[in-house]
């Protein structure tokens, strides 16, 4: 953040979290209470939102960007490309609206409280959280019911 305290509502004013859809037809009934929840778990991170875009799409999108990308040959939920270093907070999340769909009702929970949980996945994967060892996956659990739990006051 700058020194300057005239530049630090341009820098508030520019950073932006969007919602977009990717060949499927698909938005967010009130993205304002989203953002705004997303925003608070990224302060609370102690980091600087620059600019995120979610783009919900189908799973064969997913699965193709899993393959180009990162060489991963399988379907996944999300997948979340970060374009700049901590504290600042920019990229882009690619959320399976299909897959999303798929394990609510395999773990038996409404879709919006599963979509949320991967949404704020994504944003903590931009906050420097990991999940592929069992450790990290426990504390990234543990901050997704955090930041739900700030969702339902």
């Amino acid at each position: 953040m700058s020194n300057n305290p005239e530049d630090w509502f341009m820098e508030e004013e520019n950073a932006s979290i969007s919602f977009q859809s990717e060949d499927v037809a698909f938005e967010l009934s009130s993205p304002e209470e989203p953002a705004a929840w997303i925003r608070s778990v990224i302060e609370r991170e102690g980091h600087e939102l620059h600019e995120v875009c979610f783009i919900f799409c189908s799973d064969e999108y997913l699965y193709n960007l899993n393959q180009e990308y990162l060489n991963h040959d399988t379907y996944t939920d999300i997948i979340t490309f970060p374009y700049t270093e901590l504290p600042l907070i920019e990229g882009d999340i690619f959320i399976s609206v299909d897959r999303v769909k798929e394990n609510a009702r395999k773990f038996g929970v409404p879709f919006e409280q599963e979509l949320f949980r991967v949404m704020i996945h994504g944003i903590l994967h931009l906050c420097g959280y990991r999940d592929k060892s069992p450790e990290e996956k426990v504390l990234m659990r543990k901050k997704e019911d955090e930041a739900l739990q700030l969702l339902s006051r």
